[in-house]
């Protein structure tokens, strides 16, 4: 790692005081550069929105049709409303009909018990019959008018009866026409939803096309990212392969703290830039350049972080297959005997600091703003450049290092300082985790990330779940798996997965299958590619299963909606989606 050479006053103090005010301006370079394999602004990871005139037609021509598709489906939502209402109606009037016509059938039955007991006693008792009797006036009297009586309740209470039933037959008659209409309305809808399902499939092979094509851009910003890490590690060993021709690949942090006294022999201090000698550094003097000597716990920090270059990038997770940014600082560092915190937030406020002119590879820079606060840690390969775990990349990689956008910079080798206030959002502002903004929970899944349309995401983006095709955000994915590896764990079998990622394409498949229960194309909770239904027990509520995800799934960044918990409406045990940290 060759740094600008000067001239070298004879006598080692005056050398050291000649370096100090000459090398302020050293440049750290890495052998080959890494300006000859400079990361994009814009990293070939999986979340970072892509820049991408494709990607921004693909978006207004989803936009266009999946609010057609809306437009119609609240015509069909209304449709089945009213049809579902029109029958209730009928089943409401045959109610009351049946109840008028028991009414009336049981006064029909007393009538017709009467008559049978006329019948059977001889007859049936008749003005004329009681005048024949030859009774005593006043009985005949008295009975002439209990017929009166008799005949005039009987009349009554079967006109009653029957003027019930009618009423009835006409509500029914009334709500079978609604009826009627309401399914006629329904076969017209029927008809929508037929020519919804075919719009749909109509513009999945359009879509499919410009899906490809952003594909493929997305797929080159990957390769050149990787052609960017490969290079940036073939560099880092080069420079390692020098300092050990040198015999200076194994000094220790413990020898550059105080260049001021003493230093190992042969190497003189690098400069700072507001004067004086940097600590925990130094150089080996040379022609046409000089060889900046690191300590070698930053040697083996840089290069453990070099090993897990491609990895993904999943909030709150510690390797070895996925990293945050904090926790890789802390792991390649911790291997070394250099203990560390493990969050951004912690490492910025126990590493010491050195200014930001004098950013050495090894160190750790911060970045943030005023109005977010820390947003992000990784470790600095020279000023123009940074490894670390980024959540808009979703993976380890090697990216630009933003200079305007640096809040500090810290160096593990000096130890750590008493604690100092971590930069804080302001202003309502939302927190920034690893380069990526922590938006509050998500359940319903509304969200896009990326910039891409639901169901539309590039396959590219997307990561395996090692479970059959499924697949998700690359951070949600590392997610899964560290969860499903607990789960095995816990119950001696695999976390059984049903669904994850739901293409437009497999989203009009779903609705022409089941129209009634289906999202519209476009708008599914699993179309961002961050939600998955489970089974394996999971799928009910009160079983072992489904209590180990109520109580762990929060670990890895997976929540259950609340919509879909017991008595909101859509019970939905089986389904869960990732929130992130």
């Amino acid at each position: 790692m060759p740094a600008r050479s000067w001239a070298h006053p004879s006598g080692r103090f005056r050398r050291r005081v000649a370096v100090a005010a000459l090398a302020a301006c050293v440049l750290v370079l890495l052998p080959g550069g890494p300006a000859a394999a400079a990361p994009s602004d814009q990293p070939g990871g999986t979340s970072g929105v892509l820049e991408s005139p494709d990607l921004d037609r693909l978006q207004r021509r989803a936009a266009e049709v999946q609010d057609q598709l809306r437009a119609r489906q609240a015509e069909v939502v209304a449709a089945r409303e009213a049809l579902a209402g029109a029958q209730r109606a009928v089943d409401e009037a045959q109610a009351v009909l049946d109840a008028a016509q028991g009414v009336l059938a049981g006064h029909q039955r007393e009538v017709a018990d009467y008559a049978a007991a006329v019948y059977r006693d001889g007859g049936a008792l008749t003005p004329l019959t009681l005048l024949l009797s030859g009774g005593d006036p006043g009985e005949v009297l008295a009975g002439l008018g209990f017929l009166d009586v008799v005949d005039a309740h009987a009349a009554r209470v079967i006109g009653v009866a029957e003027g019930h039933r009618r009423a009835a037959l006409d509500e029914q008659a009334r709500a079978q026409a609604a009826l009627d209409q309401a399914r006629t309305r329904a076969d017209e809808v029927g008809a929508r939803v037929a020519e919804l399902e075919a719009a749909a499939e109509a513009v999945t092979a359009e879509l499919g096309d410009a899906l490809a094509v952003v594909d493929g851009q997305l797929a080159q910003l990957q390769r050149e990212q990787l052609a960017v890490n490969e290079q940036t590690a073939a560099s880092w060993r080069a420079y390692v392969d020098q300092l050990r021709a040198a015999g200076l690949a194994e000094v220790p942090a413990s020898a550059l703290r105080d260049p001021g006294q003493a230093l190992p022999d042969r190497l003189v201090p690098v400069g700072a830039g507001g004067g004086g000698a940097q600590r925990g550094v130094a150089q080996l003097p040379g022609r046409p350049t000089s060889l900046l000597v690191l300590p070698v716990e930053s040697l083996a920090a840089v290069g453990g972080a070099m090993e897990a270059l491609g990895q993904p990038y999943a909030p709150g997770t510690a390797g070895p297959d996925s990293w945050d940014c904090g926790s890789l600082v802390q792991a390649v560092y911790g291997r070394t005997g250099v203990s560390l915190p493990a969050s951004q937030g912690e490492l910025f406020a126990r590493t010491a600091p050195v200014a930001p002119a004098d950013v050495l590879p090894g160190d750790l820079v911060f970045l943030g703003s005023p109005e977010s606060g820390l947003g992000h840690v990784g470790i600095a390969l020279d000023p123009r450049t940074m490894l670390t775990a980024d959540a808009r990349a979703g993976a380890v990689v090697v990216r630009t290092l933003p200079g305007d956008q640096v809040l500090g910079i810290g160096r593990p080798v000096l130890g750590q300082r008493s604690p100092v206030a971590v930069p804080e959002p302001t202003a309502g502002a939302l927190r920034t985790e690893c380069g990526n903004t922590v938006y509050p929970p998500s359940y319903d899944g509304g969200r896009a990330w990326g910039g891409y349309p639901n169901g539309l995401i590039p396959p590219s983006a997307m990561c395996p779940l090692g479970v059959g095709g499924h697949s998700l955000r690359c951070d949600a994915a590392a997610a899964y798996r560290a969860m499903a590896a607990a789960y095995a764990a816990d119950f001696g079998r695999p976390l059984c997965i049903t669904d994850s990622y739901r293409t437009y394409a497999g989203q009009v498949k779903l609705y022409g299958e089941k129209p009634a229960l289906a999202a519209v194309p476009g708008t599914s909770n699993h179309g961002w590619g961050l939600a998955v239904d489970l089974c394996g027990g999971v799928q009910s509520f009160g079983t072992p299963q489904y209590a180990w995800m109520v109580a762990n799934a929060g670990r890895f960044g997976f929540l259950h909606p609340t919509w879909a918990d017991p008595g909101n409406g859509r019970e939905e045990p089986w389904h869960w989606e990732y929130a992130g940290s």
